[in-house]
C-alpha cells in the first residue's frame, strides 16, 4: 500500500469533502442562459474557479463584485442538498485540528454555510476566495494554507478534484491527490497520486507526523 509521510494537510472543499455538484450546476447554468452564454461551458470552467474570475473570463462586460454578490446570494439559497463525502467526516477526525485546513475558490459564507449544512465541522483555519488576491491555479491559495498551518509547503500534501487545484498546489511545491469527482482521471493527471475516492484515503497521527495510506 503507498504511502506518504507530511505533518498537515490542506484540502478543497467541494468535489472533495462534500458534493455540491447539483447546486453549483444549477446556479451557473441559469446565470449562464441569462446572459447569453454557453451554459454547458460555463458549468464546466466555473468548478475549482473563483466565481469572480470566472465572471470576468466569461463576461467581462459586467460588474464583477455586484455579479459576485448575487451568485454567492444564488449558491447559499441553492445549497440544500450539499453532502459530506464518505469518509470525510472520519478522515477529519483523526487529524489534530491545527494540522488541517480548507483551501477553496468559494466565498467564506458559502464555504461555511456548505459545511454546516453538510454536517462538518467548520474547521479553524480556512482559505477562501475572500482571502487570497489570485485564484487556483496561482499557488497563493496553497502558499496561504500553508502559511495558515505554519508549516513549509513541502511539509503539506493537498486534497484535490480540479486540474486547476492541482498545478496551485503542485506550484505551491506539495504533493496533491486528485479524486476524479468533478473531473475524469485522466484530467487529473498531473496529481502526485490518483484516489477512487476520500474514503480510500487514511491517516494516522504518530510523533507529530501525519502517514497517508491508500
Amino acid at each position: 500500500m503507498p504511502s506518504l509521510q507530511v505533518r498537515g494537510i490542506l484540502f478543497d472543499l467541494d468535489g472533495v469533502l462534500i458534493d455540491s455538484t447539483a447546486g453549483v450546476t444549477r446556479v451557473w447554468r441559469d446565470w449562464a442562459m441569462r446572459h447569453g452564454i454557453d451554459p454547458e461551458h460555463a458549468t464546466h470552467i466555473a468548478h475549482g474557479r473563483r466565481a469572480i474570475e470566472t465572471v470576468r473570463l466569461l463576461a467581462p462586460a459586467l460588474d464583477a463584485e455586484q455579479e459576485l454578490r448575487e451568485l454567492e446570494r444564488l449558491e447559499i439559497a441553492e445549497s440544500h442538498d450539499v453532502t459530506a463525502f464518505a469518509g470525510a467526516a472520519e478522515l477529519l477526525s483523526a487529524l489534530p485540528p491545527q494540522r488541517w485546513a480548507i483551501v477553496t475558490s468559494g466565498t467564506r459564507p458559502l464555504a461555511s454555510h456548505r459545511l454546516t449544512v453538510a454536517g462538518l465541522t467548520v474547521p479553524e483555519r480556512m482559505i477562501t476566495g475572500s482571502d487570497i488576491q489570485q485564484g487556483k491555479p496561482h499557488p497563493e491559495p496553497y502558499l496561504r494554507g500553508a502559511d495558515l498551518l505554519g508549516l513549509p509547503p513541502g511539509q503539506c500534501a493537498a486534497i484535490e478534484d480540479a486540474p486547476s487545484g492541482i498545478r496551485s498546489a503542485q506550484a505551491a511545491g506539495m504533493p496533491v491527490f486528485g479524486i476524479p469527482t468533478t473531473y475524469s482521471e485522466a484530467d487529473l493527471e498531473g496529481a502526485t497520486a490518483r484516489l477512487p475516492k476520500l474514503s480510500a484515503l487514511h491517516a494516522t497521527l504518530a510523533d507529530g507526523v501525519i502517514r497517508l495510506d491508500w
